[in-house]
Order: C-alpha cells, then structure tokens, then sequence
C-alpha cells in the first residue's frame, strides 16, 4: 500500500471533528503562494458557464446541500 494511501485509511477512520482539523492543518502547511492550477482552472470553467448560462448559479446552501444528499 503507498503512504498515501495509507494516511488516506487511517485519516478516513478520524472522527469528522479530527479529520476537519487534520484537513486544516495540511492546507495551513501548503506554502503560502501554492497554487493548484487543475483547481484554477476548474473554477474559470465553471465561471464562463455561469456567466454564459446564469441559470447554472446556484446558492451556498444548494452547493452543499446537494453534497450533503450525495453522501447518503
């Protein structure tokens, strides 16, 4: 098993309290001038989209509660 893997197992057996602070504390290890260009990019597409098509828009709470209902 790689070692990402493996620190995925055992981060996925955390608590949701534990693995939200875990999450915090890689992302605050990530050099401040980190950039996650597929992320850049992702969120340029999905801009143009909405501006060519504003009914795509949808709210914070519909962003996650569509998520929230894919989890179950």
């Amino acid at each position: 098993m790689s070692v990402i893997a493996e620190a995925e197992k055992l981060a996925l057996s955390l608590s949701d309290n534990e693995r939200a602070k875990l999450a915090d504390r890689l992302w605050e290890s990530l050099p401040e001038d980190f950039i996650d260009e597929a992320g850049i990019e992702e969120a340029l597409l999905r801009s143009r989209e909405m501006d060519e098509d504003p009914t795509k828009v949808i709210s914070h709470d519909e962003f996650f509660r569509f998520f929230r209902e894919r989890r179950k």
